[in-house]
C-alpha cells in the first residue's frame, strides 16, 4: 500500500490522545456532511419549482412552432402542405392565427391576445386546460377565455344576457372620424373558461380559427403560425431539418424551450445564484477542516520529526495531510450527499414540508446535481487540504 496513503488513513480513522482534536475534527467533518446534504437539498428544491412552473405552460406549448421571420402572418400553400404531411414523427399540427386585440364586456375593456386555431388543436390539451363549460364549436362566433379575464371582466360561461365584443384595429391609412373606421367588431359568447397559469390567465383567449380570420381580414391561405406535436421528441431535430427544408429560409422554428426562453434563463439563474451562495456557506465550513488538519499536524509533530529523520521527504509529509483531509472531505460529502438524497425521497413519498394545505414543496432529484455537489466538495477539499499541507516545511519539522 502507498506509504502516504497508508499514515493519511490511520490519521484519519485513529483518535488522537488529544480529545480537544478528536472534537475539532468531529466538527468538521460534520460541517462538510451538512454542507453538503444542504447544498444538494437546496439544488433539488429550486430543480422541483423549476418543474413545477414549467409544467403550467409546457402542456399547452407544441413540441415545435413555426414562424415567419418577417411580418406577422404568411401564405400557407397546398405544396407546403405537402411537404409537411410527408415528414416523419409528426403526430399533428395546428394553423394558428394570434393577434392583439380589446375584449369587451358591460363597458369594460381588457387588452387580451386573441387565438384562432383549428379543429386540430390537440385534444388532450382542451381537456387539460378547460376547467368550466365546453371548447367552442367549429364555426361559431364563441371563444374560452383564461380565468383571469373572465373575472376582471365580471362574465361567466354561455351569459347570453350581455355581449362580448371583441375590436381588432383595422389596417390602412388616414383620418379616423368613428369607432367604426377604427376597428373590425365580433359580437361573441364565452362558452369555457380555462386554467393554465396566471401570466396565461390574464391574456389568452381562444376562439375559432375563422372567426379570428373574419376579424382580422386574412385571406383563406394565411395564419400566423403553425403548433406542432411530435411522435417522438427525440428526432426534434431531424424534424426541424426536414421543416427548414420544406418551408424555406423565411421560417423560424421554435423549440418548447425557446418559447420560454425567458422563464428558463431566470429559473436557471436562480439556480445558479443559490448554487454559488451555497458554495460560499461550503467554502466557509472547509475552514474547520482546514483548522483540523493544522491542529493535526501540531499534534503529530514528534512522529512527523521522526519520520523525516527516516528519511521520508517533506513532500511525502505534506502529501499525507493532504490526503488525510482530501479523504476526510470526500467521506463527508459522500454522507452529506446521501442523507440529501434520503430526505428528497422522503419529501417526494410523504411531502412533509408544505406550500399550501393541499401541496406539498416540489423537490426533484437530478444525477447532474448530485455529480455537481459531489465536484464541488472533492475541489474544495483538496484545496482545503492543500492549504494546510503547506504548513509543513522543514523549519518546522527541525523545531
Amino acid at each position: 500500500m502507498n506509504f502516504t496513503l497508508y499514515i493519511a488513513k490511520r490519521y484519519l480513522f485513529t483518535k488522537s490522545s488529544n480529545n480537544a482534536i478528536n472534537f475539532i475534527t468531529i466538527i468538521a467533518a460534520i460541517g462538510v456532511i451538512i454542507g453538503s446534504a444542504a447544498l444538494l437539498i437546496v439544488l433539488s428544491g429550486f430543480a422541483g419549482l423549476k418543474d413545477y412552473s414549467l409544467q403550467f405552460s409546457s402542456f399547452v406549448d407544441p413540441d415545435l412552432k413555426v414562424l415567419p421571420v418577417e411580418g406577422k402572418s404568411f401564405e400557407l400553400t397546398a405544396e407546403n402542405i405537402q411537404k409537411i404531411n410527408s415528414i416523419e414523427n409528426i403526430a399533428s399540427y395546428s394553423k394558428i392565427i394570434e393577434e392583439r386585440a380589446v375584449l369587451e364586456f358591460d363597458n369594460k375593456r381588457q387588452i387580451i391576445t386573441l387565438k384562432g386555431v383549428d379543429e386540430h388543436y390537440p385534444e388532450h390539451t382542451i381537456n387539460s386546460i378547460v376547467s368550466l363549460g365546453s371548447w367552442f364549436l367549429p364555426d361559431a362566433n364563441q371563444i374560452v377565455s383564461g380565468w383571469g379575464i373572465a373575472s376582471n371582466l365580471s362574465f361567466g360561461v354561455m351569459d347570453y344576457g350581455k355581449v362580448i365584443k371583441i375590436y381588432t384595429p383595422k389596417p390602412g391609412k388616414g383620418q379616423i372620424t368613428s369607432e367604426k373606421d377604427a376597428f373590425n367588431t365580433i359580437t361573441t359568447t364565452n362558452i369555457g373558461i380555462f386554467e393554465i397559469n396566471e401570466q396565461l390567465d390574464n391574456s389568452i383567449v381562444y376562439c375559432d380559427i375563422e372567426l379570428a380570420r373574419e376579424l382580422l381580414n386574412y385571406n383563406e391561405s394565411a395564419i400566423s403560425s403553425l403548433e406542432f406535436k411530435l411522435s417522438d421528441i427525440d428526432h426534434i431535430e431531424k424534424v426541424i431539418e426536414a421543416l427548414q427544408a420544406a418551408l424555406g429560409s423565411g421560417f423560424q422554428i421554435k423549440t418548447k424551450e425557446q418559447l420560454n426562453d425567458a422563464l428558463h434563463k431566470m429559473l436557471n439563474t436562480e439556480n445558479l445564484a443559490v448554487y454559488l451562495i451555497f458554495t460560499l456557506v461550503l467554502i466557509i465550513a472547509l475552514f474547520n477542516v482546514i483548522g483540523s488538519i493544522i491542529m493535526m499536524i501540531l499534534d503529530k509533530k514528534n512522529d512527523l520529526k521522526t519520520l523525516f529523520n527516516l528519511g521520508v521527504t517533506v513532500k511525502e509529509i505534506q502529501g499525507v495531510f493532504l490526503l488525510h483531509g482530501s479523504l476526510m472531505v470526500v467521506l463527508g460529502g459522500l454522507v452529506g450527499i446521501l442523507l440529501a438524497i434520503l430526505l428528497v425521497i422522503i419529501q417526494q413519498i410523504f411531502g412533509f414540508v408544505m406550500i399550501t394545505t393541499t401541496l406539498p414543496y416540489p423537490v426533484a432529484l437530478k444525477f447532474t446535481d448530485v455529480v455537481l455537489v459531489f465536484f464541488t466538495i472533492t475541489i474544495l477539499g483538496f484545496l482545503a487540504a492543500k492549504i494546510a499541507s503547506t504548513r509543513i516545511s522543514k523549519s518546522l519539522l527541525a523545531q
